[in-house]
């Protein structure tokens, strides 16, 4: 498979990285919460922790849609595939980090160790996939009122969440960030 060749669409030869990266994403999300979940009698895993994780897998879900409703617009490029492997490749580092390696660790102390660097990646590849979106689409659908509340209150919040030094902030920021995605799949 090539991009020239005439039974692969662009967005079909494009997607099969960035959707085997997105799915390990997931994958690493998963498989951290799974070990913490076996490990709970010994551990506490906390509900911060487990917040993240959600959030997360969330955006990542969300990000594969986007790149399904942009489809028609994306043409194959060094940039686009370029671009494209490093913002899945933040979404996977971002999930690798959710969940300690080692179970054994204050899953609280790690939240607070690690929300800046997950949150702050999460919210470059959304500031990435934004620009990339209002190159292609009418910039005026991004002004609907559903579009304002689902789209743009995002930034506000993860950039609180990342700076934020206080956990009941960031855990109230994760709150809100983790409703959009269902405010948006019932607000269609």
């Amino acid at each position: 498979m090539t991009p020239g060749d005439s039974t692969v669409s662009g967005f079909e030869f494009a997607f099969t990285l960035f959707g085997l990266l997105l799915g390990l994403a997931l994958t690493e999300g998963l498989s951290g919460l799974a070990r913490a979940i076996k490990e709970r009698h010994r551990v506490r895993i906390g509900w911060a922790t487990v917040l993240l994780g959600l959030f997360v897998a969330c955006d990542v879900v969300s990000f594969w849609m986007y790149g399904w409703a942009l489809r028609d617009q994306l043409e194959v490029s060094w940039p686009l595939m370029f671009g494209g492997f490093l913002v899945t490749g933040v979404y996977f580092i971002c999930a690798s980090m959710v969940f300690p390696d080692d179970v054994d660790t204050d899953f609280d102390a790690h939240f607070d160790r690690i929300r800046p660097i997950v949150l702050g990646g999460i919210l470059l590849c959304n500031i990435a996939l934004l620009g990339l979106t209002a190159s292609l689409v009418d910039i005026l659908s991004l002004t609907s009122l559903r579009a304002m509340v689902v789209t743009w209150s995002f930034f506000p919040a993860a950039l609180l969440g990342t700076f934020t030094r206080q956990r009941k902030v960031a855990i109230a920021c994760l709150i809100w960030l983790t409703a959009t995605y269902h405010i948006s799949a019932l607000w269609v």
